[in-house]
């Protein structure tokens, strides 16, 4: 839910927030973020992890990183993002305060109270700043939308469906094989 006020908010507004308060900013305003629920984080730890031991296996630059971890997608005051899971292979966008710059591959699990902002705001805000794949996976609707922004392909799959990464030649995701009950 965004702020009530027509205030231009910058990242020193975010870091600024009480101790456990999450919000994110897109052009300036502030996005408060409600606490994921149990399917929410089931698949964020699943994905994130299948997604590390690919990335592993192959020993490249990409690293996965799940939220919390702050993502300056513009490289501005105004925006700041905590993707799900964020996939960085280049490492000079790296420091301790998060990522400088867009991520390779963002995957957003929606909740009922980030639907629009994923679906909408957050799609032409990454795919704008630069993200070479962002995929929605939606729980409740048992679909994995894939944006690949190379390509301007999208893809409309389900949770029965191996999801391909498109910025990798052989990795997979299938989602009938992860142990979440929907």
């Amino acid at each position: 839910m965004p702020s009530a006020d027509n205030r231009i908010y910058t990242i020193d507004d975010i870091e600024s927030l009480p101790e456990g308060e999450r919000a994110e900013l897109i052009d300036g305003k502030i996005y408060y973020m409600a606490s994921p629920k149990y399917i929410h984080q089931k698949l964020l730890v699943e994905l994130s992890t299948i997604i590390n031991n690919y990335l592993k296996s192959k020993g490249g630059p990409c690293e996965v990183l799940p939220a919390p971890f702050a993502v300056f997608i513009n490289k501005d005051r105004h925006n700041y993002v905590e993707p799900d899971i964020s996939v960085i292979c280049d490492k000079s966008k790296l420091d301790e305060r998060g990522c400088h710059g867009a991520p390779d591959w963002i995957i957003e699990i929606v909740s009922p109270s980030s639907r629009q902002m994923d679906y909408y705001r957050k799609l032409f805000k990454y795919c704008s700043a630069g993200v070479r794949e962002y995929w929605i996976v939606d729980p409740e609707r048992n679909r994995v939308l894939v944006y690949n922004s190379e390509t301007e392909e999208i893809q409309d799959c389900t949770f029965a469906d191996s999801v391909k990464a498109g910025i990798y030649e052989d990795f997979y995701i299938d989602f009938s094989e992860l142990p979440v009950e929907m």
